[in-house]
């Protein structure tokens, strides 16, 4: 079933992009399970569309489908993990190569980069790309084939302005990618600020139910030469998502919108109250209108402001812990997006990074806020 193209995204996520089963009738697409295709007895393909699972999908093509519609993009590729799609974007790059990649983003992303760009002889600069100085003058002083930023970061939630980036970028020679999962489709979508490939791990807000890891790249342009690279690395390499994944990442996208705005809702209510709580010091939320790139966000993010934030809390790592320990209803567990509430003290995952022992990272879920905030206020005592 073809769905209309001037449809809002909670409609398109809620029909799953117009997919049926249409040999049953059901509403709901199937799940093709095989990994390999028939021919008929002239040995011409039953489905030519497909011939072996790793390149050839219906589900995952569907949900490729939807999170291309949603992203305002030509195309979309799923991968097992978000770090796969990140992989993929910058092993297209040959040796020599010069990539310009944001500081303070996921730890995740910088240690893979380091580590392949030392690898591959591939000049990697970081800078703080919130600074829209400092980005300007490094792409001009750099050249970069490639910029990557990560818009809001996590765990600092640093904004950066797509708009300004793509313009250094594409100036230098350059292009320039976003990882846009802290915002989901639903709030940010980069490619209409210019941006030429937008990334988001999908094991987040995405899928949302923290059962499934999977990573997408999308693109205005399929028919330029990095994305045609990438899609034959994808091919060529296996780095592929399963069919039951791509199912279920299809099934938690049909709610997505409803939870990102239930998100969205609770977050900005829970960062206000921390925000004037006298334990607390600081706390790092787009949303808040003295939040630094509180107006860069207003800007390029609509319906809200995301489900992550960080804040401090007044002492040192022992006050932190001790707060973590005291909550009831926030997970003690690393990751985002999930329709639970999840809690870290990151200092303890990544004492390496020049993270505060102060510092606590929240992902807000789909609870009742004001339960939240009431187990934030029997913590924090």
């Amino acid at each position: 079933m073809t769905l209309p193209n001037d449809l809002k995204p909670s409609t398109i996520a809620a029909q799953a992009g117009g997919a049926i089963d249409l040999p049953s009738g059901g509403v709901v697409p199937p799940l093709q399970p095989s990994t390999t295709f028939l021919r008929d007895e002239d040995y011409a393909l039953v489905n030519p569309d497909n011939i072996y699972l790793r390149d050839n999908s219906d589900i995952v093509r569907i949900a490729e489908t939807v999170l291309a519609r949603l992203e305002g993009a030509e195309e979309a590729l799923l991968f097992p993990s978000g770090m796969a799609a990140i992989a993929a974007l910058f092993r297209t790059l040959p040796n020599g190569a010069v990539i310009l990649v944001q500081s303070g983003i996921y730890w995740g992303t910088t240690k893979w980069l380091r580590d392949f760009s030392a690898r591959r002889q591939i000049a990697l600069h970081e800078v703080d790309a919130a600074d829209t100085g400092a980005l300007e003058q490094a792409c001009a002083e750099h050249m970069p084939d490639l910029v990557f930023i990560e818009t809001p970061s996590n765990p600092w939630l640093k904004t950066v302005d797509i708009a300004h980036a793509a313009t250094c970028a594409h100036a230098a020679g350059g292009l320039l990618a976003v990882d846009s999962t802290a915002a989901t489709p639903i709030l940010q979508r980069p490619l209409e600020h210019g941006a030429d490939i937008v990334m988001h791990s999908a094991t987040k807000a995405i899928n949302g139910h923290s059962d499934v890891l999977a990573g997408v790249l999308a693109t205005s342009a399929p028919a330029a030469k990095i994305w045609t690279d990438i899609k034959a690395d994808r091919h060529d390499a296996g780095a592929v998502i399963g069919p039951f994944e791509a199912w279920l990442l299809l099934r938690g996208m049909r709610t997505l919108p409803l939870r990102v705005e239930r998100m969205c809702r609770s977050t900005q209510k829970i960062a206000e109250y921390l925000e004037a709580h006298p334990k607390v010091a600081d706390v790092y939320y787009p949303g808040l209108k003295s939040h630094p790139g509180h107006e860069i966000a207003a800007k390029q993010m609509q319906g809200g402001f995301g489900c992550l934030f960080s804040f401090l809390v007044k002492g040192g790592g022992t006050e932190a812990l001790a707060v973590v320990g005291k909550l009831k209803l926030f997970h003690r567990a690393t990751s985002l997006g999930g329709v639970e509430s999840l809690v870290e003290h990151r200092h303890t995952i990544e004492p390496h990074t020049g993270i505060p022992e102060s510092l606590i990272r929240v992902s807000v879920g789909i609870e009742d806020a004001g339960d939240l905030m009431a187990d934030l206020a029997q913590a924090l005592g």
